[in-house]
């Protein structure tokens, strides 16, 4: 053990316990006796013992009473049991009780002791080097799934604006998409893109440029839905999938950030964004339709000036 090991020697005969105690002093271990199982259990309130040698037989409380005390105080520290050949019986009994061994009095040998003790504290010794390398291997489990969680965290995440990506858009559209089709419930999509954001890129510096995209995604996210789904669709092009609302609940979804946007005092100059919005069942009942109908939207806000909210035209597509 690292520690120099505390034993406490408990038996009635004074000169028993004297020997004992100077016979394990004697091989560098710090010992204390008590005369009766109480005396043992007020010296144990007091200090921490790794191993209690105890008779079976004392007056008051016996040696299985003690075993079954310290055990319930302390299942590590490891008793072992004095005993007579004729109550070897209950020397069995008290292993069944989790004595680590016992010895018969009297002794052939006093040093047969020393070496129970030392047996009983290499065992303690195991026990805790399993418990650390438990703990050991639990912390280094708990650390892998952190390393784990985040990289599947950045898997799914864009790396600038720390929105989802275009790979966990599609995922969970397909899903939306499934679910809204399966329950008959509604589902819409708002694509964003940035205005001028070549010339924004031109103008600034491409770090003033992410600055914007970073910022600008998190204005979007802080006005919708916490069921809603913000995700970088590519380049400049932002993504909201809305589950459960319906095309005109999404128009003005996309309205007020469009004004909100438009109204945001952005550090160099003002930042407009065209928006188009499809949403099925009516402009697509296909992921990939969906998608191509609020894209084709998008391209006509822009096409038609720009700063401004644009709606597929509802040509109930139907998937192939």
């Amino acid at each position: 053990m690292g520690e120099i090991a505390h034993i406490l020697v408990v038996d009635d005969e004074e000169s028993l316990t004297g020997i004992i105690s100077q016979v394990l002093n004697n091989y560098g271990y710090l010992v204390d006796t008590a005369a009766s199982a109480e005396e043992a259990l007020s010296l144990f309130e007091k200090n921490t013992y790794h191993l209690v040698i105890s008779d079976i037989r004392m007056p008051g409380m016996s040696g299985l009473e003690l075993l079954k005390e310290i055990k319930r105080r302390d299942p590590n520290t490891q008793v072992v049991i004095m005993t007579s050949y004729a109550s070897m019986e209950t020397a069995i009994e008290a292993l069944r009780n989790g004595a680590y061994d016992y010895v018969v009095k009297p002794f052939e040998d006093i040093h047969v002791i020393r070496n129970i003790a030392k047996h009983a504290l290499e065992k303690i010794s195991l026990e805790l080097e399993k418990k650390a390398l438990i703990q050991d291997l639990k912390g280094t489990n708990e650390e892998l799934k952190r390393m784990n969680d985040a990289l599947k965290e950045l898997a799914l995440k864009d790396g600038l604006t720390g929105l989802y990506n275009h790979r966990s858009f599609q995922e969970t559209l397909r899903h939306e998409m499934e679910r809204a089709r399966r329950y008959h419930h509604l589902l819409s999509i708002i694509l964003l893109d940035i205005d001028h954001f070549k010339l924004y890129n031109d103008t600034y510096g491409h770090p003033e440029g992410d600055t914007l995209l970073k910022a600008f995604g998190k204005l979007i996210s802080s006005h919708v839905r916490g069921a809603d789904f913000v995700a970088r669709y590519g380049g400049e092009e932002f993504v909201i999938l809305l589950p459960e609302m319906g095309k005109e609940e999404a128009q003005k979804a996309a309205e007020k950030i469009r004004k909100y946007i438009e109204e945001h005092p952005f550090p160099n100059r003002q930042v407009t964004v065209s928006i188009g919005v499809a949403a099925y069942p009516e402009d697509g009942d296909d992921s990939g339709l969906l998608v191509n109908e609020a894209d084709k939207a998008l391209y006509e806000a822009k096409r038609n000036g720009r700063n401004r909210v644009w709606l597929a035209p509802g040509a109930k597509h139907k998937a192939q």
